[in-house]
This record gives structure tokens, sequence and C-alpha cells, in this order.
């Protein structure tokens, strides 16, 4: 016996391809034409195409955030015996590349690579999933998250920081 083949080819009438290929052209049409003539605010927001290049300002997590300020940047010519590549992208390293350097495991990485990767929540390094944050810096890290995340302000006295815990 063998495992079940599997029809996964999807098959459309041809006069129904057509068909929704003018309607798409028409809405992309129907868009372009209400954002040149000024009334793109009518259209629904998923209609709506961008007037102007989006910035490149992204929201980080507070405890990413944190995180790159505590992992040094420097340049790859300034390291000593490094390794040849990134183990994330797996591109070699030259001389004007941004890396950064994991405290713990002191593994090393393009700078954004490893951003790219705390993008994700990721609090660990890639490869040998040691922490980012050294053990006897996590109770400063703990608070400076506790502060930054705003919570503290809420509950006033009764925050783990004014505690004392």
């Amino acid at each position: 016996m063998g495992f079940p083949v599997g029809y996964t080819d999807l098959f459309l009438p041809k006069l129904l391809v057509h068909v929704l290929t003018i309607l798409g052209f028409i809405r992309k049409f129907i868009c372009t034409l209400f954002t040149v003539l000024g009334l793109g605010d009518f259209l629904e927001p998923e209609m709506s195409f961008p007037t102007r290049p989006e910035s490149h300002l992204e929201l980080h997590s507070v405890s990413a955030t944190l995180i790159r300020e505590l992992l040094p940047v420097v340049k790859f010519s300034e390291l000593v015996d490094p390794p040849e590549s990134c183990a994330v992208c797996l591109y070699e390293f030259d001389g004007d590349d941004e890396i950064r350097r994991l405290t713990n495991c002191r593994h090393i990485f393009h700078r954004s690579c490893l951003d790219r990767w705390m993008d994700h929540d990721q609090k660990t390094c890639p490869l040998c999933r040691t922490p980012f944050i050294p053990d006897d810096m996590q109770d400063s890290f703990n608070e400076r998250l506790w502060l930054a995340s705003g919570i503290s302000d809420f509950y006033g006295e009764y925050s783990p920081v004014a505690a004392g815990l």
C-alpha cells in the first residue's frame, strides 16, 4: 500500500477565470480613478491604495527594544577570530557589516538578522537557544520592562517595582 494520492489541481472554467480577471481590472481602475479625483476617502479601507510610500517606522515590542539597547553593535572588522558567515541568513560577513554579539553565548549575527529575530518576540539565541539577557541582568531588565510598559503608573504603589519585589 502507499499513501493516497490527493488531487490538488483546481479546474475552473475559462469563462469564470476571464470574468474574474476583468472584474479585478475594473476594481483597480475605479480605485485609481477615485484616488486621482481625490475621492479616495470614499473607498473601503481595504480597497484604497497608498498614495505615498509607507514609512519604514515599525513598532517593536517593548522587550525587543530593551534587548536591542543591551546587546552591543560593533563593526565586523573590529572582531577577533569571527565566524565566516551569519547563522541566520547564511551570508558571509563583510568588513563594514554591523554585528551583534550575544553576551551569554558569544554567538555573532548580522544586526538586521538578529533584530528581525527579536521582532518575532524571540528572546533566545537563534543558534543555541541561550537567553539574550544574562542571569545577573535579568532583574534589572524585568524592572525596566515593567516601567516601560506603563503598568506601574496604572497600579501605582501595588506594582512589583514599587513593592521592591
